[in-house]
């Protein structure tokens, strides 16, 4: 058991730095630097910048420095200082432009796990118990419609129903009189009012998917030897149907979890957009199109730790909830 954290630890570690990696040269990749998209912007507002001073800028930046050399600069100050860049942007370091989006972040993202896990595991085990039935019917055309539409769609037409019926915008997490103050029980209050509905946006795909997976695997155990053999014992059947089978196949949807919470992040970019959410999706393609890429680089690299993070918890509840891979792990 030991061994197997030690090595998930080590694993993590090094998967971290692979993504710092990638990611940092990735996002250099497009011809020019934040300079060449910050001079372009001057120039679409009729102002002039010669080559003198375009110059001066990259030094000011560390920009006329090669790349791998920029590269350890970035990763000695996040080893060193916790210290993400500095966002060319928005002239302040990164830690601080992110701070409240990546909690905002995190909440929402947290609550669309607790939805989809309480929606999907439920539905997903009646699905399967009562195959064919209506029920079964019900939630198979819920999940496969929850599949197909994507979620910025599903975002503008909430948007619309609620602005037709209700007359109210569901867009942000908080009112007008709560964005930019400091926080406050009031302010958590109003929060926890207006996060719903993103949740439930963000939330409908993967609780389509997961109650799809929980489906066929609760199937797939329940066809086994080992069941017939309990029910031929007299064992009853929602006893033996949560005991046995409901553990087994639940280990593809804690391994589905790890990957939940950064496309929580990711993909709630276009639905950040159009709820106007204050989360890191929406500040990361600005960054992009900037090209300001410590600000990007540091977004990635916390959707990075997010997914490596993930995994390394889905592996300690698969430990929990499954004897045979405690079994593996005590023996490796």
């Amino acid at each position: 058991m030991i061994n197997f954290l030690i090595r998930r630890t080590v694993f993590m570690f090094v998967a971290l730095w692979a993504v710092t990696l990638i990611s940092f040269f990735i996002i250099n990749l497009p011809e020019g630097d934040y300079v060449t998209a910050y001079i372009a912007q001057l120039q679409a507002t009729g102002s002039m910048v010669d080559a003198e001073e375009a110059d001066n800028l990259r030094i000011f930046y560390g920009l006329d420095q090669p790349l791998y050399i920029q590269y350890f600069k970035w990763m000695r100050e996040m080893v060193l200082y916790q210290n993400l860049g500095f966002s060319f942007e928005y002239n302040m370091p990164v830690t601080e432009v992110i701070s409240e989006r990546l909690l905002l972040t995190m909440i929402l993202a947290i609550a669309c796990i607790i939805f989809i896990w309480a929606i999907a595991i439920p539905f997903g085990i009646i699905s399967a118990v009562k195959q064919y039935s209506v029920w079964d019917y019900l939630f198979t055309f819920l999940g496969f419609v929850g599949l197909a539409i994507p979620d910025f769609m599903i975002a503008l037409i909430a948007m619309y129903l609620f602005f037709v019926w209700f007359d109210f915008s569901p867009g942000g997490l908080f009112s007008p009189e709560y964005v930019g103050v400091p926080w406050s029980w009031g302010r958590v209050k109003d929060l926890i009012d207006h996060i719903w509905i993103p949740m439930v946006v963000l939330g409908t795909a993967g609780t389509a998917s997961l109650m799809r997976i929980t489906r066929a695997n609760l199937l797939d155990e329940l066809s086994k030897p080992y069941v017939i053999t309990a029910r031929a014992k007299g064992l009853s059947e929602w006893r033996l149907i949560m005991k046995y089978p409901v553990r087994l196949a639940l280990n593809p949807a804690i391994s589905l979890t790890a990957y939940i919470l950064p496309y929580l992040i990711s993909g709630s970019i276009i639905v950040g957009v159009v709820l106007s959410l204050p989360t890191v999706g929406p500040q990361l393609v600005k960054a992009l199109v900037a090209q300001d890429m410590f600000l990007a680089g540091g977004i990635i690299l916390l959707i990075g730790f997010m997914t490596v993070v993930g995994t390394f918890i889905s592996d300690l509840l698969l430990l929990l909830v499954d004897p045979r891979i405690r079994l593996d792990a005590g023996g490796s």
